[in-house]
């Protein structure tokens, strides 16, 4: 853990795709012809390397215990970006189906979100935003497919908790953004004033 370091190059200012190059931060074609839900994303790195390893192992060899230690990871990273965590009112992990979350155990960004919610004061809240389909993995699929797998897949059961509030959505990675941006979606119908996201890599 203590050998992985944080990605360093250009990036797009509002989907924080990270660029191949170094210069300015600007928006990216994409969020130029069609803003998404969420203000801003940031990722702490690239989906490969050890970072990959340990986010593998974490998530599917059920090493619970590199929660903690990627939530760091995060802090380290991500914990000086004003921006990001300037007038944040409240955490909220992406979640997973219930069959899902029975098979692996655990919700490794449940995991992440509550340890930075601890880190950062902020309140931590789950139970709220919930998944109601139990659909294929993302990882399986193309990104036209990734979009219609997790359409309407989403649903706020509790929007007092999110009401006119800033919030911070959390996930391990980030490939075509469809599952944060549905959730996104959703939070902002819900009521959330503002959304955030931050993710362990982008692929």
């Amino acid at each position: 853990m203590e050998s992985i370091k944080p990605h360093r190059s250009s990036f797009c200012v509002c989907c924080g795709r990270f660029f191949d190059y170094w210069g300015e931060l600007h928006l990216c074609s994409h969020c130029q012809e069609n803003l998404p839900p969420f203000s801003f994303h940031r990722s702490c790195g690239r989906y490969q390397g050890k970072l990959k390893d340990i986010i593998l192992l974490y998530k599917y060899r059920k090493f619970r215990v590199l929660g903690k230690e990627l939530a760091r990871f995060v802090c380290r990273t991500l914990g000086r970006d004003e921006e990001l965590w300037r007038g944040l009112e409240a955490i909220v992990p992406v979640p997973l189906h219930p069959k899902k979350h029975k098979k692996r155990g655990f919700n490794q960004s449940k995991i992440i979100a509550e340890e930075l919610a601890k880190e950062k004061g902020v309140e931590f809240i789950e139970k709220t935003l919930v998944k109601i389909k139990n659909t294929p993995p993302q990882t399986s699929l193309v990104r036209a497919e990734r979009e219609k797998n997790v359409r309407r897949t989403f649903r706020i059961i509790k929007t007092e908790k999110i009401e006119g509030k800033t919030v911070l959505l959390v996930d391990d990675v980030y490939t075509t953004g469809s599952t944060i941006q549905e959730c996104c979606a959703v939070l902002k119908k819900g009521g959330a004033e503002e959304i955030r996201a931050i993710t362990l890599a982008q692929a």
